[in-house]
């Protein structure tokens, strides 16, 4: 398969060729978040299943997809940025917080989205991981992209007087990596404790990276 099979233009049913497009896609990212991040998983889903599950053909799936690897590369995307937007929503209502109010906000927001459907907890932590070098580079850099979220708040209350000075990229870098192994954790049932119990933790463990013993707040 060099590339897509080209998809049918111009309007069927009162829909545009775009709009029927985009209706295929999100059909086949919903049955893929079903098998990949349920049963059978993503290694034991063929391009049959996948079809069928979706309601759709396996020449509509060529229409859209080359590859199972490109549907998990997406709905991997798709699941990032569902709660990449949870936690830019809540950061927007959380200006001028407090340091450890402002965390609890953001952290919250996070936790809530990506357990609320343990099937995006098994994506983002388990499917992807070893199934190729490419997207082993994009779990990769979607991960940056938190751990550069976490610098810039970091920064900012550094500049605000509410966090000692240093750079944060490694400190992040594992913070990222206590987050999502707890949350994965708890999402399978290892881990005894309430949600809000979770993300507690994770604050008071940010904040003693951010506020370590021997720091002190410059004087007002």
């Amino acid at each position: 398969m060099t590339g897509r099979l080209k998809a049918p233009t111009g309007r069927y049913g009162g829909r545009s060729a775009e709009e029927r497009q985009a209706e295929r896609r999100r059909r086949f990212l919903a049955a893929a978040l079903e098998l990949f991040g349920g049963a059978p998983g993503y290694r034991n889903t063929t391009v049959a299943a996948l079809s069928q599950a979706a309601g759709l053909s396996t020449r509509q799936f060529y229409e859209e997809f080359r590859t199972l690897e490109d549907v998990l590369a997406a709905l991997h995307l798709q699941v990032n940025g569902w709660a990449e937007q949870a936690v830019l929503d809540a950061l927007a209502t959380a200006d001028g917080l407090p340091l450890a109010e402002r965390a609890a906000v953001l952290f919250r927001a996070y936790a809530r989205n990506v357990t609320s459907d343990p099937r995006r907890i098994r994506i983002s932590f388990m499917e992807i991981v070893g199934v190729s070098p490419r997207l082993e580079e994009q779990r990769l850099a979607r991960r940056a992209r938190w751990i550069d979220l976490i610098r810039a708040e970091a920064d900012a209350a550094v500049a605000r007087g509410e966090a000692a000075p240093r750079d944060y990229r490694l400190a992040a870098t594992a913070f990222i990596g206590s987050v999502n192994g707890l949350l994965h954790d708890w999402s399978a049932g290892w881990v005894d404790a309430t949600l809000d119990d979770v993300v507690d933790e994770l604050v008071g463990l940010l904040l003693g990276i951010l506020r370590p013993e021997s720091w002190r707040p410059p004087a007002a």
